[in-house]
């Protein structure tokens, strides 16, 4: 959850920790902080806040002369947001310093057996105890010091370590926590994730757990934890610095929210012949013979496996579960070798997601992914992966990456429903028409319904409650377009099954509250009309999304959203955009950080 940068080489190392710790700031932090070494004088700079008040401790002292050092910003889960609970952390002789990402889950035990050796700490972090551990691990091999750390560490973490007896070394330790290695021209990275480092290099290792390296200028050594030395594929990232850039836009979850039509085509780009589908290497895997399948994730990624399960039980004809993924490892599963597993997650580091999946592994069952990362844990340990090829998503709310979940989730119920004998050719064949003109339709959405976005974020920004309301595949919807609004404009959204309205929820109906409903398909509209009614009889204020074909010219409701003229049954790709549209001009009304929410983190990679 929190940023890593570590840097040596020959150019102003405080200065590229800076802007590569500004290029995770999508990641979410409370504090920041730089060490850098200067030949054998180790200086910190830390600061509550925001990386500008970093920025202004750096200016304070002057030109900060420093070829290697390494920065964080922190997320508090051991110790509230401070200087002194800021990373980086030093030994008792500040000789050794980290920064650290993940949970130490036995840092009490260790802090315990510390305290009883004469050593002393400076914060209330369990990142600290990592520092001291090395000072007493470490006699001139800090590749050995952290092998003899790692063995006493329970829990997850991706560690950077630097020395003031090696000036131009950086080391790094990962287990269960994104690190990569960065390739420059006679200096090199290491970094928590890919785009902190776009503007330096395209060139990457990238970390498996219980793995170490030693950074050099012009040298990156891997090792395992026998000491042994490894061999590394080199792995270049297809990304575009500009793509962490804004473009002229106020925001990224703006300008990711136009990026819908390129992420559409991209992920359609050569997959379809005449009336057939082209998923590559995952055919193989969908052709098992499943009795069910399981969908696990996490937030958005959980909503885009709702609508995934209505799919594929609707064009495969074959059972689906989905399963939050934090709460799947703590109930009776029924996973085994019939059963096929996909998992979602746009980082592909997300810690819940990942225990699943190794869960499902256990258990015997074929794991697919659907990730956004290439080369990400959930990447590289599922049996296949499906990129999402969004490019890097900056916002914390997820737009662009939602789109494209629920993209891959209509090719792969499609392919299944093919493979099962489930759907004709005929059918096919128009079912693939329709999603050769989705791209368009997805770019007339977001142009017909901005300003409409804007009229309905005035209505409802000064309402304390507001509610969604779907049936079948529309509920998963407005799961969705609650969460929206909730984490960036802050207002208390539910979502609500629109028939269960009458057992509980009409009774917080009254006068002006702010309702939407959405009604895609045209086998629940009728019923949904009802509870609409129900509503508005109430005295709600009842926003309706809802698609060309479904006649609903007999109800007067205070804002009709009529989608563009498509086969209802893609209707919930575009049904997504006015609710993604609606919650950012909410915000941009309240004058909330829109992009950072407060209290939220773009990747969750602790528990």
């Amino acid at each position: 959850m929190c940023g890593i940068v570590g840097y040596t080489g020959n150019n102003n190392a405080a200065e590229i920790l800076v802007n590569g710790l500004k290029n995770l700031e999508y990641r979410g932090y409370d504090s920041a902080g730089i060490a850098v070494l200067n030949e054998h004088k180790l200086d910190l700079y830390k600061s509550k806040g925001s990386l500008n008040k970093l920025e202004e401790k750096l200016d304070n002292n002057g030109k900060i002369l420093a070829g290697t050092g390494i920065g964080h910003t922190r997320w508090a889960t051991h110790g509230v947001p401070s200087d002194y609970n800021s990373h980086p952390h030093s030994d008792c002789n500040g000789k050794i310093t980290i920064v650290h990402n993940g949970i130490i889950e036995n840092y009490q035990d260790l802090k315990e057996d510390l305290f009883a050796k004469g050593h002393k700490f400076d914060s209330r972090t369990d990142s600290e105890v990592v520092a001291h551990l090395l000072e007493d691990f470490y006699d001139g091999d800090m590749v050995q010091a952290l092998i003899e750390v790692d063995k006493l560490l329970e829990g997850s973490y991706a560690i950077v370590a630097i020395s003031d007896d090696e000036p131009e070394t950086i080391y790094g330790l990962k287990k269960d926590s994104p690190l990569v290695a960065g390739i420059g021209n006679q200096e090199n990275y290491l970094a928590s994730d890919i785009p902190a480092l776009l503007s330096k290099t395209k060139d990457f290792y990238i970390f498996e757990d219980d793995e170490i390296a030693k950074v050099n200028r012009d040298r990156i050594e891997f090792y395992n934890l026998q000491g042994e030395l490894l061999e590394k594929d080199l792995f270049e990232a297809d990304w575009d610095a500009d793509m962490v850039d804004k473009q002229g836009y106020d925001h990224f979850m703006l300008k990711e929210i136009n990026e819908q039509p390129d992420v559409a085509r991209r992920i359609m780009a050569d997959r379809f012949t005449e009336s057939d589908i082209d998923l590559g290497d995952i055919e193989e895997i969908l052709a098992g013979d499943y009795k069910k399948v399981m969908i696990t994730a996490c937030g958005t990624a959980y909503h885009s496996g709702l609508i995934g399960r209505f799919l594929i039980e609707e064009f495969a004809d074959i059972p689906v579960e989905v399963e939050v993924a934090s709460e799947l490892r703590y109930k009776k599963n029924f996973i085994d070798k019939n059963t096929l597993m996909i998992v979602v997650s746009q980082s592909g580091e997300t810690a819940d997601t990942l225990a699943a999946l190794r869960l499902a592994k256990e258990k015997g069952a074929r794991v697919v992914a659907l990730t956004n990362s290439i080369g990400s844990s959930v990447d590289r340990e599922s049996d296949a992966s499906f990129q999402l090829m969004a490019g890097p998503e900056i916002s914390v709310a997820s737009t662009k990456a939602y789109v494209a979940m629920v993209l891959v989730f209509y090719l792969l119920s499609l392919k299944l429903g093919k493979l099962n004998d489930n759907i004709s050719e005929a059918r096919l064949k128009e079912l693939i028409d329709d999603l050769k003109r989705l791209p368009y339709r997805i770019q007339e959405t977001i142009s017909e319904f901005a300003e409409i976005s804007k009229e309905i974020a005035e209505a409802i920004k000064e309402y304390r409650s507001v509610f969604f309301i779907g049936r079948n595949i529309d509920y998963a919807l407005a799961l969705e377009g609650a969460l929206k609004l909730k984490e960036i404009s802050y207002i208390h959204a539910e979502a609500h099954p629109a028939g269960e309205l009458k057992h509980g929820s009409l009774a917080l109906i009254e006068d002006g509250v702010p309702v939407f409903a959405i009604t895609t398909r045209e086998k629940v509209a009728k019923k949904t009309l009802s509870n609409i009614e129900e509503v508005m009889a109430r005295g709600g204020q009842v926003n309706l999304i809802t698609a060309k074909n479904i006649e609903y010219d007999k109800i007067e409701v205070d804002n009709k959203l009529v989608l563009p003229e498509i086969d209802n049954i893609w209707s919930s790709v575009l049904a997504a955009i006015p609710l993604q549209l609606i919650s950012y001009y909410t915000a941009l009304e309240l004058g909330r950080n829109i992009d950072k929410p407060r209290n939220l983190a773009k990747s969750v990679t602790v528990e």
